[in-house]
């Protein structure tokens, strides 16, 4: 049977921590969709055909050599119901501290009430990407910032493009 795993966020950009998790899912998922969160309200940096566009160069290697398939998605409801309409039976989510499980938790309990069908599934994070926030690199990069150490080259690239470093 085909595992197929649901990882959401909003992916502004996607960071070494988000592959981290993809390569840590990919070891028990036959297929991991991306879904980005797209809000009408928010305002984010990068488009979502770009993000989705980021996400799928930066996993490429991360993948390589596994079995698991890649797919990106948006979604604008439930988390749940991007999980029903891609067949996904697991919530995959990362964590980077005890902050992060707190809230989770609580996100996987709501989700587990709304959809006892589907499971969530922590990972935690590598201790070299424990403290990388999107919200951090994209401030970082909005001032001209190095952010080649926190997100995959392509991110990096895209980000000074649009952010070209101070002198």
């Amino acid at each position: 049977m085909a595992v197929t795993a649901l990882f959401t966020g909003s992916f502004d950009p996607i960071t070494n921590g988000h592959v981290d998790v993809i390569r840590r899912g990919a070891a028990f998922c036959d297929r991991i969709v991306v879904a980005i969160g797209v809000h009408p309200g928010k305002a984010p940096m990068f488009t979502a055909n770009e993000r989705a566009d980021l996400i799928r160069r930066s996993c490429a290697d991360a993948l390589a050599g596994t079995s698991c398939k890649l797919e990106v998605a948006t979604f604008d409801g439930l988390a749940v119901e991007a999980a029903r309409q891609h067949g996904a039976k697991i919530m995959l989510r990362g964590l980077r501290d005890c902050a992060d499980l707190d809230y989770e938790m609580q996100m996987a309990g709501m989700n587990g009430a709304m959809a006892p069908d589907i499971q969530t599934i922590f990972a935690p994070a590598s201790p070299m990407v424990r403290h990388i926030t999107a919200t951090l690199v994209r401030q970082i990069a909005m001032m001209g910032g190095d952010v080649s150490s926190f997100t995959p080259a392509e991110v990096a690239l895209a980000l000074a493009a649009r952010f070209p470093p101070r002198a």
